[in-house]
């Protein structure tokens, strides 16, 4: 069988290293905020090329500080792709504004830059766009929006660690917010986030935030929130961080598999010299998905998708986002992610391929 994922044999390679850092937080007395959260952050900043980065618990609580942090007027607008993961609607709810939903490009799975330009209103205060499966925005025409109306950009970078737009990485624009989520190609063993950006002040109103509003002990300047990176997790997202570029080569060696041999009946993801894509999800399209799905899991291939339900059409968002939103409707319906993860070799992507190649749809 070829699993979807997984975690024990893609982090295998890492657990002597990770069993010493566990040995040496034992014999520590500093769980929380101590020197390896600001080592990791330092580490990370520099990766991202970004001036500064703060850890989180989470990649929702980096979008939501995130969009807190930048102190916008209540009830702004903030414009966000359809077709996203959940979190980052909740995010901007959660900050106390108003998502207003832009649909993707059918081909790239991103915001939609025309259409995202004619949702700009007196309202609209920022841009939260979603580099999604890995592939990063047209940071350029986004960059001229925010600039011509005076937004601020907030990338949700969750998907994304690695990935470049003309050379420029994920996370060293305005403001990048990352999820360390066990599966994503830089996955702490638990939840975790950061945050990075280009200001000083944002970075310190940011790690009050995250801790309780306080800079210093007892003293709240801001109603903040219960949300550290721990010292352990960062003690293992630095030994892994060490790794990023070969887990991201890996993944895009195994995608190029995909591109190489598999069947141009299926609709797989575009490419772009300007992009270097870092294949979080490898995802493809077929109007048959679920008896793709079948077949594929009755000859030992495990797929997932991301996502089956558009956010507007969740429960939890009724009454709180409105319109239609047909291009979000169709991926959503017929995207399937393959396996593309560092527990994967050569062979069993080929062998993803010849099972898919060999499928008698029709």
């Amino acid at each position: 069988m070829i699993e979807y994922e997984n975690l024990n044999r893609a982090n295998s390679k890492f657990f002597r290293k990770y069993k010493d850092a566990f040995q040496d937080f034992l014999k520590d007395d500093r769980y929380i905020l101590g020197k390896h959260v600001e080592e990791f952050e330092r580490e990370f900043a520099s990766f991202c090329d970004a001036d500064y980065c703060v850890g989180v618990a989470s990649g929702l609580d980096a979008l939501t500080l995130s969009i807190e942090a930048l102190n916008l007027p209540r009830e702004s607008d903030i414009i966000v792709p359809s077709n996203t993961y959940i979190a980052t609607i909740m995010a901007v709810i959660r900050a106390g504004h108003n998502p207003v939903l832009v649909e993707p490009c059918i081909d790239t799975y991103n915001i939609n830059v025309d259409e995202l330009s004619k949702s700009i209103t007196h309202k609209t205060k920022a841009l939260l766009v979603v580099h999604l499966y890995g592939k990063m925005c047209n940071m350029d025409a986004i960059g001229v929006l925010a600039e011509r109306h005076n937004l601020r950009v907030i990338e949700d970078c969750a998907q994304a660690h690695g990935a470049k737009y003309k050379e420029r990485k994920s996370g060293s624009f305005d403001v990048g917010c990352f999820s360390f989520y066990p599966t994503k190609n830089l996955g702490a063993l638990g939840d975790a986030g950061a945050i990075t950006c280009s200001s000083q002040n944002l970075s310190d109103r940011l790690k009050s935030l995250r801790n309780y509003g306080s800079r210093k002990k007892y003293h709240n300047d801001f109603l903040g929130f219960n949300s550290r990176l721990d010292e352990l997790q960062a003690r293992f997202l630095s030994i892994k961080l060490k790794c990023i570029d070969d887990i991201n080569n890996h993944k895009r060696n195994l995608a190029s598999i995909y591109f190489d041999n598999l069947d141009d009946r299926y609709i797989k993801p575009v490419l772009d010299p300007d992009y270097y894509d870092v294949f979080h999800i490898f995802n493809i399209r077929h109007n048959r998905r679920e008896k793709l799905r079948k077949y594929l899991r009755d000859n030992g291939v495990m797929t997932e998708v991301h996502y089956p339900i558009p956010p507007y059409r969740q429960k939890a968002l009724k009454n709180l986002v409105g319109g239609k939103y047909p291009i979000s409707d169709l991926i959503h319906d017929t995207t399937i992610s393959l396996p593309i993860s560092y527990c994967h070799n050569e062979s069993d992507i080929l062998e993803v391929c010849e099972i898919m190649n060999n499928w008698k749809y029709l």
